[in-house]
């Protein structure tokens, strides 16, 4: 029952990426519309995202995974605020990608990235509270979510 946990977990922390197989270039050579932005010289190399989206979301099944091995506890820190806030983020992540690759639409991926990032927070504050190693699995994420809001933004600046 444990390893069908685990792998649910995991399975849940990528649709956000399966979502973005179906909107998004595997790699920016891929998307006509984004290769024509002017970029950060901060924006990396396709391949690294794909390469850390990978990690972060197996991160974020990890995370998950751990949250769902605890009892449950009664009141304002139960498990079910947490898996609220993790669905709410995989929803909001998924539909970042869609705005921004899928529809073109920098300005308001940017704002959803911003409910993106408020989501991760009370994500991770709500994990730290059933498991403090699920929170610091989900804190890389809310540095690269804070990346991409950079990179996001720049975008916007230089175009």
């Amino acid at each position: 029952m444990t390893f069908f946990k685990f792998v649910f977990a995991i399975f849940l922390s990528f649709l956000p990426g399966l979502v973005g197989l179906f909107v998004a270039p595997i790699s920016t050579g891929q998307n006509a519309w984004y290769n024509t932005l002017n970029h950060s010289a901060l924006t990396p190399a396709g391949w690294v995202f794909s390469f850390v989206w990978s990690i972060l979301y197996f991160l974020i099944g990890i995370a998950l995974f751990l949250v769902m091995q605890q009892p449950n506890s009664n009141g304002r820190y139960s498990k079910t605020n947490a898996y609220i806030l993790f669905a709410i983020n995989i929803v909001f992540n998924a539909l970042w990608t869609f705005a921004f690759f899928g529809a073109g639409l920098p300005e308001v991926a940017l704002i959803i990235l911003t409910a993106l990032i408020v989501t991760a927070i009370f994500m991770a504050r709500s994990f730290f509270r059933i498991s403090h190693a699920a929170f610091w699995l989900i804190v890389p994420y809310i540095v690269w979510l804070m990346f991409a809001f950079y990179l996001n933004g720049m975008i916007l600046y230089l175009n």
